[in-house]
């Protein structure tokens, strides 16, 4: 019976192999949303609560949707929030290179289509994510109701980088931005996951739950990741210059929108620009943010940069402030900022919160 003998063997080997590679594959954690095929890869979108409009997360550079699980939490009792994870980014697999803004926009469009999401949609957009969503607005404006700008930079504001000041758009090269696509091609990055680092997690993100902490270590050594976010650092001098070379002034329209902005700016003084002239730079510049649509407001949040960790509250009231001024279609209230933190900052305060119609609310924040 030699068939019988071969079939035999070749079977065991196979079970032999797959014993192997079920060994050493890395384990990934299972995702806490959905992955949706879009096009020639899976994203991961994790959308919770019920009610409309419906709020989307657009992440820091290197950060993942899990990331934003106090304020996910919080604001998904009123209304439904989506969170996603960028192409290469944890469990969504690699899309097509160049990262540009417009195909990191077009996958985000395609990613809500397939899951049957329905806009308009209120983007929020933290650091590098504050960019990606203005430019969302530019390309698909039916889709957009409000904004929330969470400690982002503005175009022509200078940060540091390897101990100098860059001014990011400063280094693009007016290369033309290529036209997005779904399909991958031979030379696009194929999916590849590792085991989880060991390396503590790094403040703020040790605030994290530890479930979500676990997550951070898994997902930043995988090496997609870093192929991904370092394609969306190059291509987005580019993106950033083209916004300097025209109007922005209300170029958002009358959507509401508001910007948070960390009161301290926490430069260093070893830098070549003194910490003085950019923190007034940065300031000067987060107000100029609010004057992208003529319906808008600016908090100051006593906060380091990562305000969904460190400020989440904060960043939960900005929410909701925008999703009742959607369903209502009332201006954004012009109140100051009467938190108690700041209020204690800023005594001059006092009679400007006294007559604020939310005045104990935000003193009781």
């Amino acid at each position: 019976m030699p068939y019988l003998r071969a079939l035999f063997i070749y079977s065991l080997i196979s079970a032999l192999s797959f014993i192997a590679n079920a060994q050493t594959a890395p384990q990934i954690p299972a995702p806490p949303g959905k992955l949706i095929s879009v096009g020639g890869h899976k994203m991961h979108l994790n959308c919770t609560g019920t009610g409309s409009p419906t709020v989307v997360v657009e992440a820091g550079i290197g950060d993942i949707s899990t990331d934003w699980v106090f304020v996910q939490n919080a604001a998904s009792k009123f209304t439904r929030i989506c969170t996603y994870d960028r192409v290469g980014y944890a469990w969504s697999e690699p899309g097509p290179l160049p990262r540009t803004y417009t195909q990191v926009n077009f996958d985000l469009h395609e990613l809500l289509a397939a899951a049957h999401e329905k806009g308009p949609f209120v983007l929020v957009g933290h650091s590098f994510g504050g960019p990606l969503v203005r430019w969302y607005a530019k390309l698909y404006p039916t889709e957009v109701a409000g904004l929330l700008l969470v400690d982002t930079i503005h175009e022509d504001q200078r940060i540091p980088i390897m101990g100098k000041v860059t001014l990011l758009r400063g280094t693009a090269t007016g290369r033309t931005i290529p036209a997005p696509r779904l399909a991958l091609s031979p030379d696009d990055p194929k999916p590849k996951f590792v085991p989880a680092g060991n390396d503590p997690v790094e403040p703020p993100q040790d605030k994290l739950p530890p479930a979500n902490q676990k997550l951070d270590q898994w997902a930043v050594v995988q090496p997609n990741l870093r192929a991904m976010a370092q394609s969306e650092l190059d291509w987005s001098p580019e993106s950033l210059a083209l916004m300097a070379a025209s109007p922005q002034n209300a170029s958002l329209g009358a959507r509401p929108l508001i910007v948070l902005t960390r009161e301290h700016g926490g430069y260093d003084d070893d830098l070549d620009v003194p910490a003085s002239v950019l923190e007034t730079e940065r300031l000067s510049l987060q107000k100029k943010l609010a004057e992208l649509t003529t319906n808008s407001a600016q908090r100051i949040i006593p906060s380091g940069h990562n305000m969904h960790i460190d400020a989440p509250d904060a960043v939960t009231r900005a929410i909701h402030a925008i999703v009742q001024a959607v369903r209502t279609h009332a201006p954004l209230s012009q109140s100051p900022n009467c938190s108690a933190a700041v209020f204690a900052r800023h005594p001059a305060n006092v009679k400007r919160c006294a007559g604020a119609p939310h005045y104990l609310t935000w003193l009781a924040s």
